[in-house]
């Protein structure tokens, strides 16, 4: 069976998200090392790391990772700014490193004013030098499909395919695959034979070795949309039966699978734990 989890806040202690995850029954979860919405970030101290490592031995919650700040663009055009993000990206790395996490979820980036093929070799050299800052690391870079919206690039996968070529090919370079970001991006997964097409075409580009983990989250706007707009599981556009065959496919039945839905409260009962109901009453 996969992984199933979500993004769990870090208020409070990188340890109350492992604790947060476990009260709510989830194998797994994702966090932010730092303020997603400040470059700087606040000293990880010795203890932090040694709360969390414990609160994982003692709730049995696997392979956690990181989304690296969204404020981070490695692919723009300013050379000020992509030198920041890079320097920034290797931070997070060093952070995830220290917390023992599986892998970083980074959005590849954006080109702003420049173009696509420039956009994708900033992006490109900027991994290169972060593998090479970051070498003996086991902390793999989990570069996440996007939906394509302005000039983010990642929407198609032989942006990824590019990407991955482009930074050595490694066993650190992996891929994190929304849902709700592919469809935006125009892949159809609404049926087992849609689903099995855009697949079939993921594994050509890219390959499904590089599947590292997913992102379960149904969309808010329909096929092709190129907006990122995240709704609970089975009350967007994609619909169940793509979850269904996401969860069920044998060859993703290891892999942390993360919510990244509202976090809210319906009749009183956290939406997560509503979200994560819906997803297991899908497994076979």
């Amino acid at each position: 069976m996969p992984l199933l989890g979500a993004h769990m806040s870090i208020a409070g202690g990188y340890y109350k998200a492992v604790d947060a995850a476990h009260d709510l029954d989830m194998d797994t979860v994702q966090i932010f090392t730092k303020n997603n919405n400040q470059w700087r970030a606040k000293t990880l101290t010795d203890k932090d790391v040694e709360l969390f490592a414990a609160a994982l031995e003692r709730t049995g919650v696997q392979i956690p990772s990181a989304h690296a700040s969204y404020l981070i663009n490695m692919g723009s055009p300013d050379d000020a700014l992509w030198r920041k993000s890079l320097d920034a990206f290797v931070v997070e790395l060093e952070r995830a490193e220290a917390l023992g996490l599986a892998g970083v979820v980074i959005h590849p980036g954006s080109y702003v004013d420049s173009d696509e093929a420039s956009g994708l070799e900033r992006i490109g050299t900027a991994l290169v030098e972060a593998l090479e800052r970051t070498d003996g690391f086991s902390v793999d870079i989990w570069l996440e499909t996007t939906a394509g919206q302005g000039t983010n690039l990642g929407h198609r996968f032989e942006h990824l395919a590019q990407l991955i070529e482009a930074a050595g090919g490694g066993e650190r370079l992996g891929v994190c695959v929304d849902t709700c970001h592919i469809f935006a991006a125009g892949y159809d997964i609404r049926t087992q034979t849609t689903y099995r097409a855009a697949m079939k075409e993921l594994d050509s580009v890219v390959g499904l070795d590089r599947v590292r983990a997913w992102h379960l989250n149904d969309s808010k706007k329909p096929l092709g949309s190129r907006v990122d707009r995240h709704e609970h599981i089975g009350e967007g556009e994609i619909g169940l039966e793509a979850f269904r065959q996401v969860l069920n496919d044998r060859r993703f039945d290891k892999l942390p699978m993360y919510l990244e839905t509202k976090k809210e409260k319906r009749d009183g009962e956290e939406m997560d734990a509503v979200n994560l109901r819906t997803l297991r009453e899908l497994l076979k």
